[in-house]
Order: structure tokens, then C-alpha cells, then sequence
């Protein structure tokens, strides 16, 4: 089962106070920003917190992937030269465009000896990446996909979640196809409660592993919308142990709860109970 990727919480690099906040979160991962969230004369000190942060770690099991600036911009190169002494557990991309951008990162990665184990995250945000979708999951190193929604709504002169629904869907796809995961884009109004969870449980429903976050208020809402439920591990093993049992008796298909049970469902319920597993260890740790 691949880490839990329920809560995924952006750090900004510059502020020393919020990285040692970041080690007491109970978010599953953690983006570091080195872009959106720091100012041009403030990204070079940025990138030297950052890389003494992760130098002297403390954020456990939490998955760490680092926001760098992009390659077009006067600190992308830097940020990656600077952030490789620390040996980033991942690296994430803003703008993506094609398969050809992850490439090109993935060549400097495999040059250093320092970030050969370190893996890609692709920004999901502009019209010609979501067109590009399915060759950027293919790509080089590509460990998941962060959906930019409000850059991507910009772009796209949306002015609504559900017109961004194609989008959304297409990178669900392509994530699916290629084994890695998606992550949905921020909730911006992060003291409505109401509005983040019925978001989360979209996001869930259409089949993303989690949800960025912009806030530590929001990071309960999306643990609990993107795990299993009590109701969930239960049913889970019923539909196990109730397959197993017909299997036993050279039966094909089980019924629980008055509905067919086939092995695709057992499928989906040991998924279920590898998530809950994962989610448990990780809190543990």
C-alpha cells in the first residue's frame, strides 16, 4: 500500500516558525513551498531554511515532497542545486506542460548522486498539462500529481469547480493508468468547515488520494474524508470473510447486505483494509 496521502499540507519555506509547527501536524504529507507561498526577495533565503530543515528532519513518517520554482523563473535551478545537498524525499514541478518537462528534471536528478532515490510530483495546473495528462504520468520518477485548481481556473476563465470537472477527471485517468497518485487542488476558504468536507467528499468520490491543504484547521476534515470509516473496514472484511466462505463451497459470487459480491469487490475491500492499515501505522509512527 503506497503512503496515505489523505492531508497533504503546504509549508512555506520561508517562515522558520511554520516548519517546526509543520513536525507536530497530523497531516499524512507535507508540500515545502518554495513558490507561490515565498516572495521573489525572500525565495533565496527560502531555499537555505528549507534545505537546513530538512537536513535536520524531525517530521517522521510524513511523506516530504519540496515545491521548487520552475525552470522558466530565475530561481528554479538554484532551488533544485541548493535543495539536492538535503537529498528531498520528492520534488514537486509547478506548470507542467508535457512529459518533456519531467524529463528534463528527472536528468538533473539522475545526475546528482545525492537525489537518486528522490521522485517527481508534477503541478497539475495549466491547460496544455491536463491535455498532456496521461505522458506526464508515464514520465521519469513520477510518484503523483497535485491538481493547481486555482491557477488552472485562471487559465481556463472558470469560475467554478464544476467547470473544471473534465480536468479533474482527465488526471484521475491518467493517475489510474500509471499507478501514481492525484491529489485535489486547495480548498481556498479555509474557516468553512462545511464547504472543505462536502469538497473532500467529491474529491473522494472521483477518486483522488487526498487533498491539498492551505491551513492546519483543515487537515482533521481531510483525514477523516479520505479514510475508511469504521463502516468501511467492517464491510470490508464481511465481504472477505463472506467470499471465502463461498469460494469454499465452489460458489463464484457471496452476498452481503443483500447485494453480489464478486472478486472485484474483494479487491476494492483489501484495498480498504491495506489504506487503514497504512493510515494506522503512519499515526503511529
Amino acid at each position: 500500500m503506497t503512503q496515505p496521502c489523505r492531508s497533504v499540507l503546504y509549508i512555506p519555506a520561508s517562515r522558520t516558525r511554520a516548519l517546526e509547527k509543520a513536525k507536530t501536524i497530523p497531516t499524512d504529507a507535507i508540500i515545502f513551498d518554495l513558490e507561490d507561498a515565498v516572495a521573489a526577495d525572500e525565495k533565496p533565503a527560502a531555499r537555505d531554511t528549507l534545505k537546513t530543515a530538512l537536513q535536520d528532519g524531525g517530521y517522521g513518517a510524513r511523506l516530504q515532497i519540496t515545491r521548487i520554482n520552475g525552470f522558466d523563473t530565475p530561481w528554479g535551478a538554484d532551488d533544485l542545486a541548493t535543495l539536492a545537498e538535503a537529498a528531498p524525499q520528492a520534488v514537486l514541478l509547478p506548470k507542467v506542460n508535457s512529459a518533456r518537462d519531467i524529463e528534463a528534471l528527472a536528468a538533473l536528478l539522475d545526475a546528482n548522486p545525492k537525489t537518486q532515490d528522490t521522485r517527481i510530483w508534477a503541478m497539475m495546473e495549466t491547460p496544455q498539462g491536463i491535455l498532456n495528462a496521461a505522458e506526464i504520468a508515464s514520465a521519469p520518477r513520477m510518484a503523483g500529481f497535485v491538481m493547481g485548481t486555482n491557477d488552472l481556473a485562471k487559465d481556463l476563465g472558470a469560475r467554478t469547480r464544476d467547470a473544471m470537472m473534465m480536468s479533474l477527471q482527465l488526471c484521475v485517468l491518467a493517475a489510474r493508468t500509471h499507478g501514481i497518485l492525484c491529489i485535489d487542488g486547495v480548498y481556498n476558504a479555509f474557516k468553512d468547515e462545511d464547504g472543505l468536507r462536502a469538497e473532500c467528499q467529491q474529491g473522494r468520490d472521483f477518486g483522488f488520494d487526498g487533498k491539498t491543504l492551505i491551513h492546519p484547521a483543515q487537515v482533521a476534515i481531510a483525514n477523516a474524508a479520505f479514510g475508511p470509516t469504521a463502516e468501511d473496514i467492517d464491510l470490508a472484511r464481511r465481504q472477505i470473510d463472506a467470499y471465502v466462505a463461498a469460494l469454499a463451497k465452489g460458489e463464484a459470487v457471496a452476498v452481503v447486505d443483500g447485494k453480489i459480491v464478486e472478486n472485484l469487490h474483494v479487491e476494492t475491500a483489501r484495498a480498504t483494509l491495506a489504506k487503514a492499515d497504512a493510515i494506522a501505522a503512519l499515526e503511529a509512527a
